[in-house]
């Protein structure tokens, strides 16, 4: 009988949070955030597409820079379609099944990026400290068992999450503090014993995240020490210039991922509104902001960028839509 009043209470749905106080605004609130994700899909299709048509940019630094533009991507489609769904139509019912998948895509391709950022150091080192041998180092048949072996380390630590959250009972308590699932905000809910999920879930952010800022600023201790001990000035500043689109998304990238984990997991009275507004930078502004620094900072792509422009203005212009064949 208790077992059938516990099949009764567990709920159907989890609820997820727009921003807190604003609902009344949440329409022109979607305004910015559909600019962002739609500049964030554009900007990470044109890398990829730029990437792909080049063959002078299919070196290691741009096959990582690419996979990092398709994680930006699927972190993009991953979030937004439910925090627009809650902005527009209220729409903010989500279904245990959904939620979880929605969470396990989320959190892999987390860490996804941080290892993509990790190669990215890693390839920045060898550049900078074996550049006559970089090519010999960094070759196709490494390049793709590094891929693969650092895309999938994450995934025996964050595929039982949800295997782990769909034994749990969840009680009459279903809303949730964000416009998508996140691991660590779902297994709140549960009025069962969550030890395991914890350590778990810490133990990933320790083991991948944790790791990956070590070597990372490991690797860049590395590349500082090479670069003092060049005599030229000049050769000091052009070494650095080529690691300050990378250091710039590593910090877009792990300050607000390890503020969103303190917070969820250490401050206990911190305000909802913060833990929201930190969600949404963490997810939104990383792939709004990887295409434009890279852009704006790497010369290849910034020329590849240009001399397109300049063949779009000539094909569009009148002279050559009246040219006679």
């Amino acid at each position: 009988m208790s077992a059938l009043n516990n099949t009764k209470s567990q709920p159907a749905m989890f609820f997820l949070t727009g921003i807190v106080g604003q609902e009344n605004v949440h329409v022109w609130i979607s305004i910015p955030f559909c600019l962002i994700y739609f500049i964030s899909i554009l900007g990470n299709s044109f890398i990829l597409f730029i990437i792909k048509t080049d063959p002078t940019l299919h070196e290691p630094m741009y096959i990582f820079l690419s996979i990092l533009a398709v994680t930006d991507l699927g972190l993009s489609i991953t979030t937004m379609p439910t925090t627009l769904g809650i902005f527009w139509f209220n729409s903010r019912e989500i279904s245990h099944d959904a939620c979880f998948a929605q969470l396990f895509f989320i959190h892999f391709l987390g860490f996804t990026e941080s290892s993509i950022l990790l190669l990215m150091a890693f390839d920045r080192l060898v550049a900078i400290r074996n550049p006559l041998r970089y090519a010999s180092v960094l070759t196709r048949p490494r390049i793709a068992t590094t891929l693969l072996v650092t895309l999938l380390r994450g995934v025996p630590i964050i595929f039982p999450l949800p295997i782990l959250l769909k034994q749990h009972h969840f009680c009459q308590a279903n809303i949730l503090s964000h416009a998508y699932c996140l691991h660590q905000d779902v297994m709140k809910l549960a009025c069962s014993d969550i030890r395991v999920n914890i350590f778990l879930g810490l133990f990933g952010t320790l083991s991948i995240a944790g790791m990956d800022i070590s070597l990372i600023l490991l690797s860049y201790a590395m590349i500082l020490k090479t670069v003092l001990s060049i005599a030229s000035h000049a050769e000091r500043l052009k070494s650095l210039d080529t690691c300050v689109s990378h250091v710039c998304i590593v910090l877009l990238f792990y300050i607000p991922a390890l503020g969103l984990s303190v917070l969820h997991r250490f401050v206990k009275m911190s305000s909802p509104l913060v833990q929201v507004v930190m969600g949404y930078v963490h997810f939104l502004i990383p792939p709004l902001m990887n295409p434009i620094v890279y852009s704006v900072k790497n010369k290849h792509i910034r020329t590849r960028m240009s001399r397109m422009f300049v063949i779009w203005r000539i094909s569009s212009s009148p002279a050559s839509e009246n040219q006679t064949p």
